[in-house]
């Protein structure tokens, strides 16, 4: 009985694994076609006969990918290094310290995940506008443009507050005894110790920016500060659009993400756990 459950257990979660493997393999498919197949046959054929790279060539010869590459790359990785320092920064006094209306701030930086991005994305781009972090003044400021308004978020808050609370407070008073102050504690101390939370956060804040579209497409002028998934979708005209071309772009982009995960991927697994208490 043990071993049909056993069983059964994988034979469900091997199928999801391939559901979910489906667009990618598709994409892929899609990617090594040549102009000769056509690639919306029904039933559809996901190994193609002539498998070419000249789709990925093409796309390296009519847009500057790799310059769209690092772009993304520049403004993910600020975008992580600030949400890992404002969010633990945020998150210690939070989980480690006690004073006046704690919960209730910690209550309104919550109610700020119910908000959607779109909803508040005319006034923060009023404020873009008034501070002149626009690539029309300069490329720094364009850079600053896409990377201040995702700098720290709600997630990030609670999910390395939830991590400090792990933390014994044994720890912190023996490091009172020996002398350390709050920010030696919070430095040198407690951030080691929630290494796996900082990469879980950091994964999560990468592929979020990686594959942001819409605010740099409305933020953005300049086709030479262009990131990604902006400059993938010029590969679309205003009429046709030649998805072998769009498909070798997305798996290019896809490449990135996937190297930054399997840096970090074993402290994935022990980071999703690591603030599983009562908060």
């Amino acid at each position: 009985m043990k071993h049909i459950k056993g069983f059964l257990i994988h034979f469900i979660l091997i199928s999801v694994c391939l559901f979910c493997l489906l667009p990618f393999l598709w994409l892929t498919s899609t990617a090594l076609k040549g102009n000769l197949e056509n690639i919306f046959l029904y039933p559809p054929v996901f190994i193609p006969k002539y498998p070419t790279l000249d789709n990925f060539k093409k796309v390296l010869e009519l847009v500057p990918i790799l310059k769209y590459v690092l772009n993304s790359f520049v403004v993910a990785f600020f975008t992580v290094i600030l949400n890992l320092i404002f969010s633990s920064l945020a998150a210690y006094p939070l989980a480690r310290m006690n004073f006046k209306g704690k919960n209730f701030v910690f209550f309104l930086i919550l109610t700020t995940l119910a908000v959607p991005f779109q909803a508040i994305m005319l006034p923060v781009y009023i404020i873009i506008l008034k501070l002149n972090l626009i690539d029309s003044v300069s490329d720094f400021n364009g850079y600053l443009g896409l990377i201040l308004p995702f700098c720290v978020n709600a997630f990030g808050i609670f999910l390395l507050r939830q991590a400090f609370m792990v933390i014994p407070k044994e720890i912190e008073e023996q490091a009172l005894i020996d002398g350390c102050n709050s920010f030696q504690i919070f430095y040198k101390i407690l951030l080691p110790l929630i290494k796996p939370s900082l990469s879980l956060l950091a994964i999560f804040t990468f592929v979020g920016c990686w594959g942001e579209f819409l605010w740099p497409s409305i933020v953005l002028t300049k086709q030479s500060l262009f990131t990604l998934p902006v400059g993938i979708n010029e590969l679309q005209g205003a009429f046709s659009a030649n998805y072998r071309l769009i498909a070798a772009g997305s798996i290019i982009s896809i490449i990135p993400i996937l190297l930054f995960f399997i840096v970090l991927q074993k402290y994935f697994i022990k980071g999703s756990s690591e603030g599983a208490v009562k908060g």
